[in-house]
């Protein structure tokens, strides 16, 4: 039977969830990567609670920007299909597809995680593009977490092919894995009245106020931040979401580490 905000609200005034947990607490977090073998250079599925989401990295190599002719470039997409959720509509991005990509995308692109001149075949002429695909699965909360967490996993175990100017790429050769040179992990604060929750999920945040999305290098520098929904947050709210977010981060590096290395 489906919850109404009211009674969401309600219960998160009272400092309780639906499923039991803490405000700040995380249901289970599998990061399993690799899980497209064949057809990808990277990949990993990560399912948090019942939600579930598959990033795909794939490699392809283009024309440069003029202004960047020396640089790689990186794409990020999001599909949110049907099966995902009953809302969600087949055909052109949606929206929220279109958010969540942008987002996921800042947080690696404002850390510089990937070095994108190492990414340079021939200046001017020819450089690597790195496709990053987030499938959404199975939508029960909290996408932002769980696809920024499958597109890093992705970059960390990925590889970039070999390259031949007659022959093109050669898929089945690597000539050096995904140029990492930070890792940012990426948390979203959720709002509703004056409580910060952490990974709700999908009737949470339909009573949600506010949603703050931090990304953070292993350093602990906040390298990017996303605000969405419709209320504002205070200072003292920035801080605290802040605060928490360098906790949060860390918990999941940990994990992070333990299903890539």
């Amino acid at each position: 039977m489906k919850i109404n905000e009211e009674t969401i609200r309600k219960i998160i005034g009272d400092e309780e969830r639906l499923d039991d947990r803490e405000l700040e607490e995380y249901r289970d977090i599998e990061i399993e990567p690799n899980w497209v073998r064949e057809t990808a250079e990277g990949s990993a599925k990560v399912t948090i609670g019942n939600t579930q989401v598959l990033v795909g990295l794939s490699v392809d190599v283009e024309d440069p920007y003029d202004d960047r002719p020396d640089e790689g470039t990186i794409v990020t997409n999001a599909e949110l299909a049907p099966m995902a959720a009953r809302e969600y509509e087949s055909g052109p991005p949606q929206e929220p597809g279109v958010e969540l990509a942008r987002v996921v995308d800042r947080g690696i692109r404002e850390a510089e995680a990937v070095d994108l001149e190492k990414l340079c075949i021939e200046e001017g002429e020819k450089v690597y593009t790195l496709f990053l695909d987030v499938h959404v699965l199975n939508d029960d909360g909290n996408l932002i977490d769980a696809a920024s967490l499958g597109a890093l996993a992705a970059l960390k175990t990925g590889f970039i092919p070999e390259y031949d100017e007659e022959e093109g790429l050669n898929r089945d050769e690597k000539a050096m894995d995904v140029p990492l040179q930070y890792e940012p992990v990426t948390v979203t604060g959720r709002k509703i009245e004056d409580k910060l929750l952490w990974d709700t999920s999908r009737e949470e945040e339909e009573a949600l106020d506010a949603r703050l999305t931090v990304s953070i290098k292993k350093d602990g520098n906040v390298v990017s931040m996303q605000k969405g929904e419709r209320q504002p947050y205070s200072q003292e709210e920035i801080r605290e979401t802040i605060s928490k977010a360098q906790e949060k981060t860390g918990e999941l590096r940990e994990l992070l580490e333990e299903a890539c290395n």
